[in-house]
């Protein structure tokens, strides 16, 4: 309750002032009286609160997806249909003499479809959603995104085996930002860095990436998946660079992390539920556009891969590698797009793989998921343009290489 908020901020923050300490970092709350609470909150605009909506209607949008993938063709043999939605309100009390209400309201909709012919078995998935209400399907059709991933389960059983060895590798933005979350996003959250866990401890300043990539948290994109408001610990949201035109300018910080550094949180104290302590997370992490054409990318890439859809994969944290799966794949010859490909792995390092980008499209595309991370799971959005990795190497089909740990849940 609100009361027992209150009462419990007002016992921590006596306990700060009192210098009370119990092998954490305690923040010490105002001088005045216990009850002086500095109350924060944001309006909530929703036009179509989850709860308004019939159960029928969520269940017939389930239903109307899943009649459109199968009409694809006899070749789907499965179909599964996701439609979540959450309404949350949140009350956070803390030593700084603070109450912050918030409500956060999510939509989400994932369309898998299994397509299988003689032995062979390919998968497509799509999914949309966001920090939105059931207005969500104004402008997403459930029956549209069935339909695509249905096509791209039944496209890829067409796909041939894909190539192995060192190559040009360009990821479109229709890949979202995987890349960016696993390979680099993770080893920016401070307290992997605190902790000795990330190839980017003690490289503020450096140049990490190639010049004109920039990488970007931004909880307060409207609408997004992974927007917010105010984070698990009352901190207002807010836009922190992480990487500016290729030199590591930022890291992401909760208020204990931010305390031990001596800088400002940055609003990235996220928990799963009340449940879990909040510890630095991401929200909505980038690679900012660049100024090339996406189509000029292709055309100047003489040999190569083109990813489109990126699947599983885990990485190691403590040095940057890792290893990806494609879901969607083509060989691109000549400057042009040519077959699809199945069963591809990209394998590398983050830094050298940010090192070797050499060009940046001018679009961008967003993928959501939910992020795990110390047995907790919280929604996030990733984003990049099209971009073009001068050097990369690429598992093929008959090559043996690591087995795929999926990391982020979609």
């Amino acid at each position: 309750s609100e009361d027992g908020l209150l009462k419990a901020a007002s016992v921590v923050s006596r306990a700060g002032r009192a210098g009370v300490t119990r092998g954490t970092v305690l923040l010490v709350g105002p001088s005045g009286p216990d009850n002086e609470i500095t109350r924060r909150t944001v309006p909530l605009v929703t036009l179509r609160m989850p709860e308004d909506v019939p159960i029928d209607d969520k269940v017939q949008a389930v239903l109307d997806a899943n009649k459109a993938a199968r009409q694809i063709g006899e070749e789907i043999k499965q179909v599964t249909v996701a439609v979540a939605d959450n309404h949350k309100k949140v009350l956070i009390a803390n030593s700084e003499g603070e109450l912050v209400e918030d409500e956060r309201v999510r939509v989400r909709l994932a369309v898998n479809a299994v397509a299988a012919r003689q032995n062979m078995i390919q998968t497509g998935y799509e999914s949309a959603g966001g920090m939105t209400g059931w207005e969500l399907f104004d402008q997403v059709n459930p029956e549209d995104l069935a339909e695509k991933a249905a096509n791209l389960a039944v496209k890829m059983l067409d796909a041939r085996p894909a190539p192995a060895g060192s190559m040009p590798v360009v990821m479109s933005a229709q890949a979202g930002g995987t890349m960016v979350h696993e390979a680099c996003g993770h080893g920016l959250e401070a307290d992997l860095v605190q902790k000795g866990l990330s190839v980017y401890k003690g490289k503020m300043g450096e140049m990490v990436a190639a010049k004109g990539v920039t990488v970007i948290d931004d909880a307060t994109l409207p609408g997004k998946f992974g927007s917010y408001r105010f984070d698990d610990e009352g901190v207002a949201a807010q836009r922190t660079v992480l990487i500016d035109n290729g030199q590591l300018v930022g890291y992401m910080y909760d208020r204990i992390t931010a305390a031990k550094d001596g800088v400002s949180p940055t609003g990235n104290g996220r928990r799963e539920s009340y449940q879990h302590k909040p510890i630095p997370r991401m929200s909505n992490t980038a690679i900012a556009p660049g100024t090339d054409d996406p189509d000029e990318i292709i055309k100047s890439t003489e040999q190569g891969l083109l990813v489109k859809r990126m699947g599983g994969g885990q990485v190691n944290t403590t040095n940057g590698d890792f290893v990806f799966e494609v879901q969607e794949g083509y060989v691109i010859e000549a400057g042009e797009v040519k077959y699809a490909v199945r069963g591809a792995t990209l394998i590398g390092n983050g830094p050298e793989a940010l090192n070797n980008i050499d060009r940046v499209g001018n679009d961008q595309g967003f993928a959501i998921g939910t992020c795990g991370k110390d047995g907790q799971g919280v929604p996030v959005a990733d984003a990049q343009p099209t971009i073009r990795i001068k050097r990369l190497t690429v598992g093929g089909t008959s090559v043996a290489g690591p087995t795929i740990k999926s990391i982020r849940r979609r």
